[in-house]
């Protein structure tokens, strides 16, 4: 984006799209407040900054559109960091698209996608990992996507990668310093405390690098695969955690042809439940295909929730299962027909538990107790052990890219400080490194990264 391009005045509408009480169109560039004027029943030129006015937005014949509420903000003090108006009118998109069209003809062009939001980081109102939070924040699904993307937009995310970043900067200082002076032969750092330094520097990053698996799964679900054989009990254990009756429930075998996934939250994170069907040998090509999806799936999932009739099993089935179709995801044992009457299965059960070296859930699922003690034991194993781990959690792919190539440059370092490679070769993989954590928030950038990263906003954002 050009610089000419940059000041001019941009509008678009702020709210969603189709028919509400109330729209908001966002008006951000030079002039802003004068042009916003001329289709004004006020004069807003000398408004003070964070003031509302009432008034009546009108044609170039000066009949009214609308009576709309407009608010000012000035250079400096808005979103964008420039001379901004949103005018809030009513929600008729009859009423939006005239609003539009007037602030067309006073010369405000239609926004880009994400033009205001990067006019916000292009002005230093915010850093680009922040200005990609903003996406984010708007996307959020569950709470701890929220609050992920609200301490990403805060700044916390940027204000650790800074700190790491001013730590190589002072490793590169020296280094840069011993090349300068290299005939005087001047050591300027003592090279162990260098690679102590690479090394702390290294750690972080491989912890950051690892919470994108967890900072994902909450971003996008956590996909539980729902399996075991036939009236296993899979399908009601799903319309219970869903709380409504989502799936056909059925003595029949094979009910379950084809995979079913719906989504529910439990303390703030979501779960993306896949309902397969029953695992067993058969001769219908239709639940052949719906078994081959089954197994897909489970192999996907990053839990498997494998279900067996705690009335009818045997210890010997329920090992094979798992080993012919539980790789190496975590899984969860649940015995399903608790409030059925069956004297000999609790010892089965603990030796079972013992076979296995897992836990063994005997639940009724349409009983409160057990479902909630379900919920917290697959919040645990799915998700909750590992958020508590991990003080800043990775969500954005391109962030992810960056602190690898990032760590592979600082493993390059670390290498050449243990083998005494020449130190311009050290100061440029450290060089690299800085470039690519520079990069997460611009402080290194290009046209070209901000232009896919932007493109990617909605109009109005």
């Amino acid at each position: 984006m050009q610089e000419s391009q940059t000041n001019e005045a941009i509008c678009a509408i702020a709210t969603g799209t189709g028919i509400g009480a109330i729209a908001v169109i966002r008006v951000s560039g030079n002039n802003s407040l004068e042009k916003v004027s001329r289709c004004f029943s006020k004069d807003l030129s000398k408004a003070k900054t964070h003031t509302l006015h009432f008034g009546l937005f009108q044609d170039d014949n000066k009949e009214t559109i609308d009576e709309v509420l407009i608010s000012v903000f000035h250079h400096g003090k808005s979103f964008t960091g420039e001379e901004s108006v949103e005018i809030s009118c009513h929600g008729s998109p009859y009423i939006q698209q005239r609003i539009l069209k007037r602030l067309h003809q006073v010369g405000i062009r239609s926004a880009e996608p994400g033009e205001f939001t990067m006019r916000a980081y292009l002005n230093g109102k915010m850093d680009l990992s922040q200005a990609e939070a903003v996406a984010d924040l708007i996307a959020a699904q569950n709470q701890k996507s929220h609050e992920i993307a609200l301490n990403q937009l805060r700044g916390g995310f940027s204000n650790e990668l800074k700190e790491l970043r001013e730590e190589l900067i002072h490793f590169a200082s020296m280094i840069e310093l011993e090349l300068d002076f290299g005939e005087e032969d001047v050591e300027f750092a003592d090279r162990s405390q260098l690679l102590q330094l690479v090394q702390k520097v290294m750690q972080h990053l491989e912890q950051l690098v690892k919470s994108f698996e967890v900072g994902n799964a909450i971003k996008t679900g956590i996909p539980i695969a729902l399996s075991g054989r036939p009236n296993a009990g899979k399908s009601t254990v799903l319309n219970a955690l869903l709380q409504e009756d989502r799936a056909i429930v059925s003595n029949i075998p094979g009910t379950t042809r084809d995979t079913i996934e719906e989504q529910f939250n439990y303390q703030g994170v979501s779960f993306r439940l896949i309902d397969t069907a029953g695992i067993r040998e058969s001769s219908d090509e239709i639940e052949q295909r719906g078994i081959e999806r089954t197994l897909n799936k489970m192999q996907s999932a990053k839990m498997v929730l494998y279900l067996f009739d705690s009335t009818d099993f045997t210890i010997a089935d329920v090992q094979a299962d798992l080993q012919t179709y539980v790789k190496d995801q975590p899984y969860i044992l649940l015995a399903t027909k608790k409030d059925i009457e069956e004297g000999s299965r609790e010892k089965q059960l603990l030796d079972l538990q013992k076979a296995v070296d897992n836990e063994v859930l005997l639940v009724c699922i349409n009983d409160q107790v057990d479902r909630e003690n379900l919920l917290e034991t697959l919040f645990a194993k799915a998700i909750g052990e590992e958020m508590e781990s991990y003080s800043t959690i990775v969500t954005n792919a391109r962030h992810l890219e960056k602190l690898e190539l990032g760590l592979q440059s600082l493993q390059k370092a670390e290498h050449g400080l243990k083998t005494n490679i020449s130190a311009d070769f050290v100061a440029m993989d450290i060089r690299q490194a800085m470039f690519q954590i520079g990069q997460i928030t611009a402080d290194i950038s290009t046209d070209d990264l901000l232009g896919n990263i932007f493109a990617n906003f909605c109009i109005g954002k």
